[in-house]
This record gives C-alpha cells, structure tokens and sequence, in this order.
C-alpha cells in the first residue's frame, strides 16, 4: 500500500492533550482536573458485518443517546476469553540541560542505558545543532548532575557519558528525578508536562521499566475494570514490548515495503504462552490490547498459530495486507495520519472499514493520540 492512503483530516481540536477528566474551578481560582482513566469513549469495529458502533443500547437492544465508554467492553467477552497486555514501564525520558559556557537550553531525551559501569546513554538531542562531541550539559542548575557528549550516532543522536560517581541505584534514582514525563511531542507541544502525567502516562499494571512512550491503549484500564474482568472470568495475560519513539517516526517513502522499523525489545515468558494457548485452543477469544502488544505476539506467534516464548528485538512493521496468527480481537486508540499505529488498525480491521471508522469517529467528535479515544476490533 501507499503512505498516501492513510491521509484524512484530524482537526487540531480533536488531539487529546489530556486523559479524560472533569475539570473543577477551586474557590482561589485554580483549576483541577480530575482524571477517569475508563471513561474515554469506545467505537466497535465489527471486521464480517462491517458494522460500526458507537452508542450504548436501551432494553430492547436499541440505540441511545448514550455513548459507548470503555468500561462497556466488557460486554462484548465471555468467561474464559482473554487479553494480552503490555506490561512495560515508562521511565521519565526528558530531561533539560544547559550547555556549557553558553547556558543554551537543551532538550534530552534518553533512549536507552548502553553501559551501567560507564553511566553511557543513548539520547537524542534538541536543537541538535548546537550539540558536538565533547561538550557538556548541566542539569538542574548548579547540581551534581553532569554529562559529557562522546560520540554523534544520528543527525539528533548522540552518546551521553553522565559524570556522576555513585552507586548505580542512586544514580539511576537522581537521574529520573531530574526527568519528566516523556509525552509525544504533539502535546508537548501545545502544553507543558505536568506532574499528573507521570502517574497518568503509565499503565496501572506497569512492571518492566524499558519504554520511553506509553502503551496507550492501556492507559485506559483502571483498577477498578480490571478487577470488574476478573469478576466476569476473563484471563489476563502480560508480554512486554519496549516502546521506542520508533512508532511515531514520520515515514518518508511513499511505499510502504520500503520503510524500516526501529527495533524494540520483547519478553514473552512461558507462562503468557500457557495461558494465551489455552484459551485458544478451546475456542476463546484473544485480545491484543495495543498496537506494541500486536507486533510483539505478531512477531513471536508460531506457524501452528500458538504463541512462544520470545527474547530478542523486533522490528515489525504491519500495514495492510497482513495475515494475523494470534490474536481475533483487537484494542487500539485513534491516532494521528499516516502513522504506522493507524497502519497496523487498518491491516486487522481491513482497510476500508477502518478508513470509515476513522472518518466517523472524525465527524463525531472522537478524540485521538494517546490520551483520545479507543476502538474495539471483533472479528464477527
């Protein structure tokens, strides 16, 4: 397929730059928002029918008023069947620095640690420019915290050697005091990050630290809905996925075989295989919650259709057509054109039903990117 099938247009006003919340005035003026994890609204995308639906039902099975919220997907499983989670944890990815001598403001993104002994990360830098070997970046004014640039990897790239001498824990610890929650730049921006996002850009079932985005469809779970899911008998089952800002690279060739996806790190242990494989094989329904939990399975799932274990790197990019091995059901979130989020929507759902879907939910007033709406595919 071509990169310029999946143009529509995404009114600015309709990029969520919040989770869903309600927002109260407080007596001295201040604003607070109070934040509903489960309350975002909810599109069902019926893959055979073709069906698409996006309001709660009266008695007699009729449409309401009402919107669909996420918590209503419950109704749409029975006991037995299952969902496959994300369980990677963001670490607070951004920090700002100034440069030496000049007291220019940089941007620094960490990517990843490269040497635990030499206190080496891989980060990206911005402005770029202005960033060269042997330079050096202060952080949090006149504190400790200092690093040293000692190699270029990619135009924005760079190594970062941190000058830091401490036990690693402690360091680790200082370092992500200095960082803030690592949001997509399209709401940073058009807002600062605040200190709710770090609790609200993190999945509640958050175990393996790794991920400099958020899975953002499990954004929308709350503690309350998993616990209800358990009540109704549904398996819950976790692979991690460390999300990379791979996903949100603008792809810059017109056809689609021709773009390479960054490489992200997958844990599959044995005991999500055991548990996933068995509600398969007895008929249950399988849902991969998220894009990064589709292309982890997508790229552990073995040609008996039965999941494995997996530790390695990926680099899967799933766009239409693509044949699925694991997984009958799909979560997701709305997201921007062009992305590859979108992409791998369209090759599970079938590309015109998901390209209707994602101009109803334009003309309906849905929300999109990671903290906007979401969309159940089911295969009926």
């Amino acid at each position: 397929m071509k990169l310029s099938q999946f143009k529509f247009k995404l009114p600015e006003s309709q990029v969520a730059l919040y989770p869903p919340h309600k927002t109260f005035e407080n007596e001295d003026g201040t604003v607070e928002r109070v934040y509903s994890r489960d309350q975002c609204r909810l599109m069902v995308v019926h893959r055979k029918s073709e069906k698409i639906e996006m309001f709660q039902k009266d008695a007699e099975g009729n449409d309401t008023e009402e919107y669909l919220t996420f918590r209503n997907l419950v109704d749409y499983f029975n006991e037995g069947d299952t969902f496959i989670f994300n369980d990677t944890a963001v670490f607070p990815a951004r920090l700002y620095g100034t440069k030496e001598k000049t007291d220019a403001k940089i941007e620094v993104f960490l990517l990843r640690e490269l040497n635990e002994e030499l206190r080496l990360w891989d980060v990206l830098v911005e402005p770029a420019r202005k960033i060269r070997i042997g330079n050096k970046l202060f952080f949090d004014g006149d504190g400790p915290m200092v690093a040293e640039v000692i190699d270029n990897t990619t135009s924005r790239g760079r190594t970062l050697r941190f000058l830091y001498d401490c036990p690693h824990d402690e360091f680790k610890r200082e370092l992500f005091a200095l960082g803030e929650a690592p949001l997509p730049r399209y709401i940073v921006d058009n807002r600062p990050a605040e200190e709710d996002d770090m609790e609200n850009f993190q999945t509640v079932y958050a175990k393996s630290e790794g991920a400099v985005t958020a899975p953002a469809t499990g954004l929308h779970f709350s503690k309350q809905l998993l616990k209800m899911m358990e009540i109704r008998g549904f398996n819950s089952a976790y692979v991690t996925l460390h999300c990379s800002l791979g996903a949100f690279d603008p792809i810059e060739v017109e056809d689609l075989t021709k773009h390479k996806m960054n490489s992200e790190q997958v844990i599959i242990q044995q005991e999500a295989c055991d548990m996933v494989n068995a509600a398969k094989e007895n008929g249950k329904n399988i849902c991969a919650v998220g894009i990064s939990t589709l292309r982890a399975t997508e790229s552990s799932v073995g040609t008996d259709g039965l999941l494995k274990e997996f530790n390695g790197w990926t680099n899967r990019f799933i766009f239409p057509p693509y044949d699925f091995g694991l997984s009958n059901r799909l979560l997701t979130n709305l997201y921007h054109p062009e992305s590859t989020m979108m992409m791998a929507t369209a090759a599970f759902g079938g590309y015109d039903l998901i390209y209707e879907a994602y101009n109803t939910a334009v003309k309906n007033g849905y929300m999109f990117g990671c903290y906007g709406d979401a969309m159940l595919i089911l295969e009926d």
